[in-house]
């Protein structure tokens, strides 16, 4: 048994350290022609590109893993079923849950190592590859200026040239317009012959270097912030040979974003950190609530306490109304009882037609105001509970992996065994339809769970729990030997119907034979 095991354990760990790995380039791949976009231009130094794709591929790991066991398993079980391995020991009486009992320990101790990744590795590289493709998506692309187009990636600068040397990066016959004067945009302008246009090494500055060229310039005044007619004649008119000059740039030299940013999302914590915050954020979205459920319930209640108060100054005396106060005091439902007695309809008509519509407009406004303060609570409510959900749904993730994992591998490891076809042709193709089947329910649970229609718990677990019973019928069908897919079993069926249709098809001809005899 030990050399049985063993054996299936080579068998098994060759297919899945390949198909973990291609999996793994596939997803990286995938990644990477997602961003190309923020990437290409921004002249990235090869060791933070490195580093971009370093991160993405620990990312992706959650993904790459239960696809390469499904393949690896479905991938050993079949090549043992089609080398007749398979039947050599059911011949020798090991049963095919006996054979994959050392696969089993693998794959449960590979689920316990998936967990702890997804707990303590993934939020750090989360939190390293988020903070640095943010630093690479706000650095501004290299210079790349354009013929016959008025070039704007310099701030407060319009460039244009009419050719381009491509061996010398020589630019002829520039016109380079100085918007910093917020007054007068145009006040400055400057052509050259010809000239070069740099970002010096620590891209900090901007590099003119000019040939056989003119600038010119207005006046403004700053002390009128603004051009009085006779500045405007005034102008300036520089003539020169060459001309270097040093802009200062912002946004060109490639700086990381400090990490603690990114540290409040969700995917950069781990399950203790996940639990503390959502049981704060639970905290917080209750005391908002409360407070805005007393401050709902006690507005008519306060506005009658006014009124009442009012009213026993005109109608009672001093005492009385010191003893009302104490008794509200002692019990605030007391006052509340009293609010409740006083008819506001007989007091309202008892106002004069001035004072009536000042209490109407008066009301309106109180209402509205109340209406845009329950509006903005309810708004606040919205996004603690939009990120109470998002915790949630990173919290049945850190288990979801590890499952799945397990179950891929009691999809593989039985269908490997009836299929009895191993190498990369019909494993491939029936791992990536199941992978495929499995991630449109994934997302469709997870996209069910963020919008609030299911609880978080149905939509993340959605996709394992109709894979699980999958998993458990094509093991027992393995187990079995039974022939789920084995094409020549349903030709042999569809064959016995067909003669057995045609027997009794002409059963019942002879039968209308002898009746019309």
């Amino acid at each position: 048994m030990k050399k049985l095991h063993l054996f299936i354990l080579k068998s098994y760990l060759g297919p899945l350290a390949m198909t973990f790995f291609i999996s793994l380039f596939i997803l990286v791949m995938q990644f990477l022609w997602r961003y190309v976009d923020d990437l290409v231009g921004k002249g990235l130094e090869i060791t933070v590109i490195a580093e971009l794709m370093f991160y993405a591929s620990v990312q992706v790991i959650p993904m790459a893993l239960p696809l390469a066991i499904l393949l690896a398993s479905l991938m050993t079980f079949g090549n043992m079923g089609e080398n007749y391995e398979l039947t050599a020991i059911k011949a020798a009486g090991v049963s095919l849950p006996k054979a994959m009992k050392s696969l089993i320990t693998v794959t449960l101790l590979t689920a316990i190592a998936a967990f702890w990744f997804t707990n303590n590795v993934l939020p750090i590289a989360n939190l390293k590859l988020y903070s640095l493709l943010w630093s690479v998506k706000t650095a501004k692309p290299e210079l790349d200026i354009k013929e016959q187009i008025f070039y704007d990636g310099f701030e407060d600068y319009r460039i244009k040239i009419s050719h381009k040397d491509a061996e010398t990066n020589l630019l002829h016959d520039l016109m380079i317009y100085d918007h910093r004067d917020r007054l007068n945009r145009n006040s400055n302008v400057t052509m050259a012959d010809s000239g070069r246009i740099q970002l010096s090494e620590d891209k900090k500055y901007m590099v003119l270097t000019l040939m056989d060229g003119v600038t010119y310039e207005e006046n403004v005044s700053l002390e009128k912030k603004r051009l009085r007619d006779r500045e405007k004649q005034k102008f300036r008119i520089d003539r020169f040979k060459k001309q270097t000059a040093l802009v200062p740039m912002q946004g060109y030299d490639f700086t990381r974003t400090d990490e603690k940013l990114f540290t409040h999302s969700d995917k950069m914590k781990n399950l203790q950190q996940l639990l503390h915050d959502e049981d704060s954020l639970q905290q917080a979205r209750s005391k908002i609530i409360g407070d805005l459920s007393r401050r709902t319930e006690n507005f008519y209640f306060l506005k009658g306490k006014y009124a009442y108060r009012s009213m026993t100054n005109r109608t009672r005396p001093q005492e009385l109304e010191k003893t009302d106060e104490k008794v509200q005091k002692e019990d605030p439902m007391a006052i509340i009882d009293s609010v409740q007695a006083i008819d506001t309809d007989s007091l309202f008509l008892s106002l004069a037609n001035d004072k009536k519509r000042m209490s109407i407009q008066s009301a309106l406004r109180q209402a509205r105001d109340n209406k845009n303060l329950i509006d903005d609570q309810l708004r606040f409510i919205g996004n603690e509970d939009e990120k109470i959900i998002r915790h949630n749904i990173e919290l049945h993730r850190k288990f979801t992996l590890s499952f799945a994992c397990i179950i891929f591998f009691f999809i593989g490891a039985p269908l490997g065994a009836i299929i009895r076809k191993g190498g990369l042709g019909m494993p491939v193709v029936i791992s990536i339809l199941f992978f495929i089947f499995y991630y449109i329910i994934d997302t469709m649970g997870l996209k069910f769970a963020k919008e609030g229609v299911w609880p978080v718990y149905q939509g993340i677990w959605l996709s394992s729990a109709i894979l699980f019973p999958l998993g458990v019928f094509l093991t027992y069908k393995a187990a079995s030997d039974s022939a789920l897919l084995n094409a020549d079993a349903y030709i042999i069926f569809f064959r016995k119907l067909f003669k057995r249709e045609k027997y009794d098809l002409e059963n019942r001809l002879d039968k209308d034979e002898n009746k019309n005899q």
